[in-house]
């Protein structure tokens, strides 16, 4: 079996640019070959074998969709699902707490940029740091877990929609981070995006916990050490 390589692709398409590339029978293009004509949006085409002459049978290759564009349109998807989420949790809290559902607003601005980042790759600034007891700038890009366990007890209290609301959100944007690692694992190129994207989400995440902290609490702090 014969492997035609992307400096294959390279040297011929130097000798004599082209859009349509026929692979002839028994050739098998390498990864690296393969993307190359999809990055020139070269049509890509197979010589049956079981056809001879003049007559043989030349089939269109199926363009396979690049690994990074799949992945980066399912995160964008469901970065567009929790984007919404937090335009209803201000919704919700506009009614009930201003100051609290300014603090969502912010973090809400501050998710569509890490969002539209991912898109256009472009860097997100650092979230400001309120510091407590539990976090300071020094684990506030970390996995912290919840300061407490929400229970059914917290619903009874003055504060209680406002704290399931914000835990709710805080839930949602715990399983983005989580499945991000997922959807990098195979790219080595582009592990520091990835660091990047998780520990901006957890900057979030850590405000969020603070949020309902403050709704428990008041100014104390009910981090669980």
């Amino acid at each position: 079996m014969k492997f035609i390589t992307e400096d294959d692709l390279r040297d011929l398409y130097k000798k004599e640019p082209f859009t349509n590339y026929e692979l002839e029978a028994g050739a098998r293009l390498t990864p690296g070959a393969r993307q190359f004509l999809m990055d020139k949006g070269i049509n890509m085409f197979e010589t049956d074998s079981g056809s001879k002459g003049k007559n043989s049978d030349v089939k269109p290759v199926e363009p396979v969709v690049p690994e990074n564009k799949c992945r980066n349109k399912r995160l964008y998807s469901r970065m567009k699902s929790i984007e919404a989420l937090f335009f209803l949790t201000e919704e919700e809290l506009l009614s009930r707490d201003v100051c609290l559902a300014q603090s969502v607003i912010n973090l809400s601005k501050q998710f569509t940029g890490i969002k539209n980042a991912i898109r256009n790759k472009a860097p997100v600034e650092n979230l400001y740091c309120n510091e407590c007891t539990g976090i300071n700038n020094s684990n506030f890009s970390e996995d912290l877990d919840d300061c407490f366990e929400i229970s059914e007890f917290h619903v009874q209290l003055e504060k209680g929609r406002e704290i399931v609301v914000l835990h709710r959100l805080r839930c949602e944007l715990n399983e983005l981070r989580d499945i991000v690692p997922e959807l990098y694992e195979r790219s080595e190129n582009e592990s520091g995006q990835c660091e990047d994207i998780v520990a901006k989400l957890n900057q979030i995440v850590n405000s969020l916990s603070q949020l309902i902290c403050s709704a428990f609490g008041g100014k104390k702090c009910q981090r669980q050490n």
